[in-house]
């Protein structure tokens, strides 16, 4: 009978930050950051694949400039969100979600001030897409600053707030190559609109705070059953497709894949801004290369020639390569940005499926379908 601990939301592992380093170097416009957490006697355990479960903590910065605005001291007594006894700090703090206004914050806004015609124009239910527009790189703080008139009781105010969430990572260590710890890899969100300079809620807490200050992490594990690697002994050839920070899972793969001794083809395709700046964990990938753990690596930087290039042109480039693997079997996985990245590279995926394989559209949409339905076309975007 396992007596292996069960974290979870309610009951999350306590972890504090082993090692945190940046990844990006000077020059590069990004600030990505690598970051190992320690497990030791924790009994927390996981798979590659898997990702890890962050609950952050608001700026403080962001907190005070909320109670100076409805001049609060931020020791008021207060009940938060998870409906425990606390301070107006604490509560706005760790469990209020002080970044994205939804529609029962602004009415309540209304609600208090006289002064608010433009508002109430955009909460009318057809102006949905321009509240939306409205709201975009806004806070919760803008609109106390833009309607100083609107003063709430600190309950209240506690209740108009949406719940602060977790963040998932996905996980980019090996428990067989690295047993004592968890490794993330980060891009650190910053950037300025409407006069106020912003942060990422999980991303600063981890490079701001947690990295530099030794505070506790609460976290946990949130299984990607649906990617997974084949056995070691399984010689399925692997793809994997990781610009930016997508590359995660596959640091994991490939560290598995090592320790494991597993047969069968690696294929990884790498994306980023410039190859001097941005080419993530540069060193391990070229040792794989040289051990047989992975057999091939492509790369995309999109800044180290006159025209931009992407990982979707790289698969495009390499389309009969690319076809005779899928047509031996390969396992096609990709992480990273939903919207734009895995859209493109679907659309690349089509293309080789045609081109190389001699297949009408059509055609192509149905190898590429059947490619889901067999489990080998694995995707973790968000």
């Amino acid at each position: 009978m396992s007596t292996a601990p069960v974290f979870n939301l309610k009951n999350p592992c306590l972890a504090t930050m082993k090692l945190a380093r940046k990844l990006s170097r000077e020059g590069s416009p990004k600030d990505t950051r690598h970051f190992e957490i320690d497990l030791r006697g924790s009994g927390l355990t996981f798979e590659p694949g898997d990702s890890l479960a962050v609950l952050p903590a608001n700026c403080p910065d962001l907190v005070q400039d909320i109670l100076k605005a409805q001049g609060w001291t931020g020791g008021e007594a207060v009940e938060d969100l998870n409906k425990k006894p606390s301070t107006l700090r604490g509560a706005l703090t760790t469990t209020c979600n002080l970044a994205t206004p939804d529609k029962k914050f602004l009415n309540a806004i209304v609600a208090k001030t006289s002064n608010a015609p433009e508002l109430v124009k955009l909460l009318e239910p057809e102006r949905k897409e321009q509240l939306e527009a409205h709201l975009h790189g806004r806070e919760l703080i803008d609109f106390l600053h833009d309607f100083p008139d609107a003063k709430f009781e600190p309950q209240e105010f506690i209740s108009l707030c949406k719940k602060l969430l977790i963040r998932l990572y996905s996980i980019s260590s090996s428990l067989k190559a690295n047993p004592d710890s968890v490794h993330l890899t980060v891009a650190t969100v910053r950037y300025h609109t409407f006069g106020r300079d912003r942060k990422g809620v999980a991303s600063t807490y981890l490079a701001e705070r947690v990295a530099l200050h030794e505070t506790v992490i609460p976290t946990f594990i949130k299984e990607g059953k649906g990617f997974r690697l084949p056995a070691p002994d399984d010689e399925t050839p692997v793809i994997f497709c990781g610009p930016g920070t997508g590359i995660a899972p596959f640091r994991s793969f490939l560290q598995e894949r090592s320790a494991t001794a597993a047969k069968g083809k690696a294929w990884l395709f790498f994306g980023e801004v410039s190859s001097r700046t941005d080419f993530f964990y540069e060193e391990e990938f070229n040792e794989y290369l040289k051990t047989g753990v992975l057999t091939k690596l492509t790369t995309a930087f999109s800044r180290d020639q006159p025209e931009k290039i992407y990982v979707q042109h790289r698969i495009a480039q390499h389309a009969q390569e690319l076809w005779e693997w899928l047509e031996a079997g390969a396992i096609f996985y990709i992480c990273g940005d939903a919207s734009r990245m895995a859209v493109d590279v679907d659309q690349a995926l089509h293309t080789v499926v045609e081109k190389a394989g001699g297949k009408s559209p059509g055609e192509a949409a149905e190898y590429i379908e059947q490619l889901r339905k067999d489990k080998r076309y694995r995707r973790d975007v968000y």
